[in-house]
């Protein structure tokens, strides 16, 4: 997934919260802030407006980091509004990297009946068409390349399943 894609995750919310979030605080810190402090009165004054937006960009990126977490839980079909609250409210960015440490794989699509599916079935739930390849004895997953089933050690059609009944290959032209 590109960035562009990514970004698109966040909600428009998020996004106005962190850009009136950015230049409130950069406002604040540059009129307010910056120049009574004793450490940064010796800055000059761009050195005191960098300083500024520098620090005013934490809580914007904060702020975009939970609109993600919200909209990549909603996507995801997670419980996305206890995701948001744990992001929320679990200190020191700690609830953000446990969601991206325990957030599940992104649903796919059935190709038969188009049904959004998560990317762990093997079956579709509306069609019962077969999403990844399974052992014709034991019924269980295998990979495309395995040789024997690890489950029953039935022989597979080794690189010869498909995730969709393949339609029968016309039959060659031979001696009439």
């Amino acid at each position: 997934m590109s960035l562009r894609n990514e970004m698109r995750v966040v909600p428009t919310l998020a996004w106005v919260l962190a850009i009136l979030a950015y230049v409130g605080i950069a406002i604040g810190l540059i009129v307010y802030a910056i120049p009574q402090t004793p450490d940064t009165a010796s800055l000059p004054k761009q050195g005191q407006a960098a300083l500024a937006l520098f620090a005013a960009a934490i809580p914007a990126i904060y702020i975009l980091l939970i609109g993600y977490v919200y909209g990549d839980a909603r996507r995801r079909r997670m419980h996305y509004i206890v995701w948001t609250l744990l992001a929320i409210f679990v200190p020191n960015v700690i609830g953000i990297i446990l969601y991206f440490i325990l957030r599940d794989p992104l649903p796919v699509f059935c190709p038969r009946c188009g049904a959004s599916v998560k990317s762990t079935f093997t079956f579709c739930p509306k069609c019962a068409a077969a999403l990844r390849p399974t052992c014709q004895q034991c019924g269980r997953d295998i990979e495309w390349n395995w040789a024997h089933c690890p489950n029953c050690g039935a022989a597979t059609p080794a690189g010869k399943q498909s995730i969709v009944p393949a339609t029968p290959a016309p039959p060659a032209p031979g001696p009439a």
